[in-house]
């Protein structure tokens, strides 16, 4: 009796084993579920100018979608851009509702916890911009003052991380929180807040398209620059492989600095 009581034990501990066995295999890379398909689903910000927005007649238009568009041409795979709730995107990319998150998303430490980038095609900076009528031209200025970023942002994680650049100095030592940087640019040329914490592509471009640069100062805060990537699904390896190799060819025949100049009017690859 012992002896068959001891071998259901040894039976239970086995389908155990094979039960968690089976569940680490679950994660499995999605490349060819995707090339079956032959679609990409990539999650953005629609309201990120210039990397990924919606424009004055309803269309997805930015330089992160022209170049993925070209990336994934390689592999003859239609692209489908999704707007998302950027606060929640790396839980769209857990619960699959994406591929991939690829709207000048910075690659940081924290986020590589959660995801798997692709490597950097593209360098950032995050910017103070404040009114030129405020008389805040540096980030000293801000002391006291009402500060703005976007909720789930690499400028907002940077912001609660090293509190000796700004969080120390702001009123309340917090900022408020916008969904989008449209909605908090708008807060800024009306006065509820002083500064807003951005990006500075989305700064550079947005001013200069509505013909406003002129009335604001763009200020260098100090953060980290950062590297703009592509971010996959940790099992999403041959995946991300792939996004390198494109980026490479990409750049290698010039279709690259094509798209990159139709944009910036000029060539934002990394260099070394």
């Amino acid at each position: 009796m012992k002896l068959k009581k001891w071998m259901g034990i040894v039976a239970l501990l086995v389908a155990m084993i094979s039960l968690t066995a089976c569940g680490k295999k679950e994660a499995k890379d999605g490349w060819q579920s995707i090339k079956d398909k032959k679609e990409v689903v990539i999650g953005f910000d629609n309201t990120f100018v210039p990397m990924g927005f919606k424009d004055e007649n309803g269309k997805n238009v930015g330089f992160d979608i022209d170049l993925a568009n070209a990336v994934f041409a390689k592999y003859d795979i239609k692209v489908k851009m999704q707007a998302i709730d950027w606060d929640m995107k790396e839980t769209e990319l857990k619960n699959k509702s994406i591929d991939l998150i690829w709207n000048g998303y910075s690659a940081t430490k924290e986020r590589e916890k959660k995801v798997a980038f692709t490597m950097p095609y593209m360098t950032n900076q995050q910017v103070l911009v404040t009114k030129k009528s405020s008389n805040i031209t540096q980030v000293s200025d801000m002391k006291n003052k009402k500060l703005g970023a976007q909720q789930g942002s690499s400028g907002y994680d940077a912001f609660t991380k090293q509190t000796d650049v700004l969080k120390d100095r702001v009123k309340d030592n917090d900022a408020t929180l916008y969904d989008d940087f449209n909605s908090a640019l708008l807060d800024l040329k009306a006065g509820r807040i002083d500064g807003l914490l951005i990006d500075n592509v989305y700064a550079n471009y947005y001013l200069t398209k509505n013909g406003e640069l002129s009335n604001y100062n763009i200020i260098t805060t100090g953060y980290a620059g950062e590297n703009f990537a592509v971010g996959a699904r940790k099992s999403d390896k041959t995946l991300v492989d792939n996004i390198n190799k494109a980026f490479k060819t990409l750049h290698d025949d010039g279709e690259f600095q094509k798209i990159s100049d139709k944009w910036f009017s000029k060539d934002v690859f990394p260099t070394k």
